[in-house]
Parts: C-alpha cells; structure tokens; sequence
C-alpha cells in the first residue's frame, strides 16, 4: 500500500513542484513579500500550478507510455513501468484536475487566463510540439516564463522589464540545456534510437545546441546585470557619506543589488559545467536538489536578495 502510494506521489512529480517557485518573482523584487495578504494569494497560486503542472505530466507519461519504456532513465516512470495503470492514471488525473479547476476559479482574473494558456501549451506540446524541433523549446521556456506572470498576475506586484527578459533567457537556457543532456544522454546510450524516443531530438546537433546554450547563458547575465544596474532601490538606505568619497556612495547606497550578480555568474558556470562535464541537465530541478554547490549558491542569492531588497534598499 505505501509503495502503491509513493508511486502515485511519483506520478505528480513534486521534486518539479520547484519550478513554481517563479511565481515568487514578482512579489519579491517588487517589495511586497511581508505584505501578508499578498503573500498569502502567491501561496495559493503555488499550489494550484504545482496541481496544474502535475496534471498535464500524467497526460504526457500516458502519451509516451511507449517511448519511456525505451528511454534508459524514464522507463522507470510508475506507468512505463507498470506500477500504476492507465486507467489509475486517468483517475488521478481526473481528481487532480477538478481541484485545479476549482482553485484557479476562486482566483480568477488574469491568473485564471494564464493558467489555461499554460495548460494548453502543454498539452500541445504532450501531442505534438514535442516532436517539432525549435518548438519544443520554446514551450519549455513558455512553463516557466509563464509561472513568472502568473506570479505578476495573483500578486498585483509588476516585475521589470529587464527583469522578464532575464526570466525569458534563463527559460530558454534551461530548456536548451535539457534537450543538449538529453541528446548526450542518449548518444551514449548502447541501443538507443533517438527518433524513436525523441523525434525533435534527431533534428539538433550539439554544435547547434552548444550556440543556443552559449547565446543564453551570455543573455542571462547581461539582462540580469542591467536589471540590477537600473532597478529602483526600495527600504532603509544606509548612508557612507562620511567614511567614502564622493563618486562611491551612490553605487554602494544604490546599486547594491549588483552584488548578487556573483552568485548569477557562480550559478550559470556550474550549470554549463554539470551540463558538459558531468552530462547532467536533462531535469534542472534534479541538478539543483542533487548538485549542492549549486543548490547552495542559489540560497545565497535568495538571501542577499532578500536582505538588499528589504533592508539595505537596492
């Protein structure tokens, strides 16, 4: 019975639950984190896109029933392998969708929208998009640029637009980084065909994907750089006037939020190295649980983030 139910926990995938997490975007740069009702509304948003992108993962294990059993890590997946059927899938789904439908409605207004967009992206994507090369990726990147204005939407605070096209850059960059381990993965797998597991993948080379995946990474760290550069401060400034020269209070009581373009820059080459060296980076969310550099590194930028934007002030 307990093993009956982690394979259904299995089956809603929670370790990509943290992807969701980019509905926090827009509260946190926009300075209304210990803003109590909002927060709250962000935390119901979490959890509805967390249902919402379980839902659409049990439609696309149904739909690639076949191909995961030929895939070397995804054939262990409950349906593949036979520890949940389709029919019990179907159920499941049914139940997960019905709450979906349910919360997204008490919410309403644009989320609402964002929310079917999202759905119908992925399911396009589950039949068909999958399988068309470019277009894959793109709705890889949509998921995510998606959870980002989801977030905007609920929370009623507005990111910048510097800040979306770092959402945009880093979206496609983990999604090319997907499909470059994924296409790794694969070429050193002994027996496996690679149109027959992924067809979209026949059609990328790593040269290619290695221009994609250079052409992000580089436009993640300019868009994130001049985001810091040009965001408003907000909070307590400290002032240096009297232990500083003239011409440095204004970055240190200003600009503060540069620095956590160390930990931006920390995280994007560790990344790239977990992609090329360690051929990791077909699931993002996997490579941040189990790469604790990493992991760790992320947390730091959380934190200064955090303390720049609501105690320092930007």
């Amino acid at each position: 019975m307990i093993e009956h139910l982690y394979s259904v926990l299995k089956l809603l995938r929670p370790r990509q639950w943290i992807k969701n997490f980019a509905l926090f975007a827009a509260i946190v740069f926009g300075g209304q984190l210990f803003n109590l009702a909002s927060f709250e509304n962000v935390i119901w948003g979490f959890v509805a896109f967390c249902l919402l992108a379980s839902s659409t993962y049990i439609i696309n294990d149904i739909l690639d029933l076949e191909k995961d059993r030929l895939h070397p890590f995804k054939k262990a997946r409950p349906i593949a392998s036979g520890k949940i059927s389709i029919n019990e899938a179907i159920a499941i789904f049914i139940l997960d969708i019905i709450v979906v439908f349910y919360l997204v409605s008490a919410i309403g207004g644009v989320f609402l929208l964002i929310a079917v967009v999202y759905f119908m992206l992925q399911l396009s994507y589950s039949f068909f998009l999958k399988n068309v090369a470019v277009f894959d990726i793109l709705i890889i990147a949509a998921g995510y640029i998606l959870r980002v204005l989801a977030g905007e939407a609920i929370s009623g605070s507005h990111i910048s637009a510097w800040l979306l096209l770092t959402t945009i850059a880093l979206s496609l960059f983990l999604a090319v980084g997907k499909r470059r381990s994924e296409l790794t993965l694969l070429k050193n797998y002994k027996g496996a065909k690679i149109e027959e597991i992924r067809e979209s993948l026949s059609h990328y080379s790593e040269r290619l994907l290695d221009a994609y995946t250079a052409m992000f990474a580089t436009s993640t760290f300019m868009f994130y750089s001049l985001f810091t550069f040009l965001e408003n401060p907000r909070g307590i400034r400290i002032s240096f006037d009297l232990l500083l020269p003239d011409f440095l209070p204004y970055y240190l009581q200003k600009k503060w939020l540069m620095v956590t373009i160390l930990p931006v820059i920390y995280g994007l080459l560790r990344y790239l190295e977990d992609i090329y060296e360690k051929r990791e980076g077909e699931s993002p969310d996997r490579v941040l649980l189990s790469d604790k550099p990493l992991l760790i590194s992320v947390l730091i930028w959380v934190v200064l983030v955090v303390f720049i934007i609501y105690v320092i002030g930007g």
